[in-house]
């Protein structure tokens, strides 16, 4: 199991990741390292466990707001699914409708074709 370096408020600490993890651990790092930059640099100098609990704080509740718009955008999915279920039902119920009025279209030309087949038939030997 490959392990890494990382400084996070100024402490190195040496963590182990999964194979082929090392950049995205070490990105992880910095990023919780430079919210905690951006922390001092707002509140001053109020204890590293401050914040670094500060720091959690804020990833936690970024963390809770992506899942919020993550639950929001799955539900306007479903609604979409429901929307594109409804209107493929509708659109397959007109096809329907379509083709048989088309068969009784072609039904009744059927009926017209046989009804003056036999009289022109017989117009035609009478000349």
């Amino acid at each position: 199991m490959p392990h890494v370096s990382v400084t996070i408020a100024g402490r190195q600490y040496r963590m182990a990741c999964d194979e082929g993890q090392e950049e995205h651990l070490i990105r992880l790092a910095r990023d919780i390292d430079d919210r905690i930059t951006q922390l001092r640099g707002a509140f001053g100098e109020i204890g590293d466990q401050r914040l670094v609990v500060m720091a959690a704080i804020t990833i936690a509740d970024e963390l809770a707001s992506a899942r919020g718009r993550i639950r929001a955008l799955e539900s306007d999915i479903e609604s979409q699914r429901d929307a594109r279920a409804s209107a493929m039902a509708r659109i397959e119920a007109s096809e329907e409708e379509v083709a048989r009025t088309i068969d009784a279209v072609a039904e009744r030309i059927e009926r017209l074709v046989a009804e003056l087949a036999p009289k022109e038939r017989g117009t035609v030997g009478m000349g």
